[in-house]
């Protein structure tokens, strides 16, 4: 039986985790987090273990507690957390794996990497749908391109789907910022929320759409040096939310406020007051562009299309395919790497089968 530990495991993406992770017979699973009550609830549901955790405090004596073999962490904004629990695995020899979306804190990741080895572990970070499910994209389908030049893809998210307090305050946190993607060829400053576009997707229409940072623009122009242009962007379902953060973004790109993060708490609390005006549905589009066989343009675009709020179980399929491979030992590998080549697409997509989403390509 491989001990599984998910860290913030009643929160929207550990609880998913957890549940089809209860699920496998080779598998127990120890739901943490710092609230005993609400650990408890869940594991007495699944018939899972508990334990209240606090990552800023004793986290080794509690890793030789629990003495897990696999540590997944949930527990967000990883935009301001160091490495503090994936080395703490390292000294206690257990697989780490996290749900980072945070650009240096993955793309960084590789810094333990000798470390890991040495320990005979894997350390995995942003094991989540950015980088893993994009770079499975582009794996998939950059063989139909002689050259691969440009990719731009989103996420328009569902208004009746629960972010939680952490990816709001993510987004939040680099609203208004200055970061670096790859236009036409040149490492080029962006500002997050803004270069305000829209996209037509599949049965749900025009969605509004801004700049966002991600692992992707870290890691991607190295991985594929054939690419020009790498434009990731996100959006809220209600224009109104939507142009509302862009406009707050201004008064941190012209200095009158230093970040919007603070005022994640409010905003989460009053974004629920527009369901009415929502739905449960979300979307993910990546169009590729390039050169044929032929030398003539061409162009792909991936959509995935969900309903039922299922939208932010997407992220979470990495972390359940990693932890599944660990604990019957298909996966040998050491070392610390971003969630990259670990996953393809039809894996990732399969494990979505039970779910309200579908995939086209057009």
């Amino acid at each position: 039986m491989a001990r599984v530990l998910i860290i913030g495991g009643y929160g929207n993406f550990g609880s998913f985790i957890a549940r089809r992770l209860a699920q496998e017979a080779d598998i127990t699973v120890i739901i943490a987090g710092r609230s005993e009550e609400k650990a408890k609830a869940l594991a007495e549901n699944l018939k899972a273990e508990w334990t209240a955790l606090d990552i800023e405090k004793n986290l080794d004596e509690s890793l030789k507690n629990i003495k897990p073999d696999i540590v997944i962490h949930t527990s967000g904004p990883f935009q301001e957390r160091g490495y503090d629990v994936a080395e703490a695995c390292i000294r206690n020899k257990c697989h780490y794996i996290d749900l980072a979306d945070g650009r240096e804190f993955v793309a960084n990741i590789t810094r333990l990497d000798s470390a890991a080895k040495e320990a005979g572990i894997l350390v995995v970070s942003g094991a989540s749908s950015v980088p893993c499910l994009t770079a499975a994209i582009i794996d998939k389908y950059k063989s139909e391109f002689q050259h691969l030049e440009s990719i731009d893809y989103g996420i328009a998210t569902a208004q009746r789907t629960n972010a939680g307090l952490a990816t709001t305050a993510a987004i939040l946190g680099y609203a208004g910022k200055p970061f670096t993607t790859k236009i036409d060829g040149k490492i080029q400053i962006v500002y997050g929320w803004q270069s305000l576009t829209a996209h037509q997707y599949p049965e749900l229409g025009w969605r509004l759409l801004g700049n966002c940072d991600i692992p992707d623009l870290g890691v991607f122009p190295s991985r594929y040096p054939d690419l020009k242009t790498i434009r990731f962007r996100a959006g809220l379902e209600v224009p109104l939310l939507h142009m509302g953060l862009w406009a707050m973004s201004w008064f941190v790109r012209i200095g009158l406020i230093k970040s919007l993060r603070s005022l994640a708490s409010a905003l989460y609390k009053i974004a629920p007051l527009f369901d009415a005006f929502g739905s449960n549905r979300s979307a993910f589009h990546m169009e590729m562009k390039g050169q044929d066989a032929n030398g003539k343009q061409k162009v792909l675009t991936f959509y995935i299309l969900t309903g039922s709020g299922h939208g932010p179980n997407i992220p979470c399929i990495p972390s359940i395919l990693l932890a599944q491979r660990l604990a019957c030992g298909e996966i040998v590998k050491t070392g610390a790497a971003p969630c990259m080549d670990m996953i393809d697409l039809e894996s990732y997509l399969k494990a979505l089968k039970d779910l309200d989403i579908k995939w086209e390509i057009q």
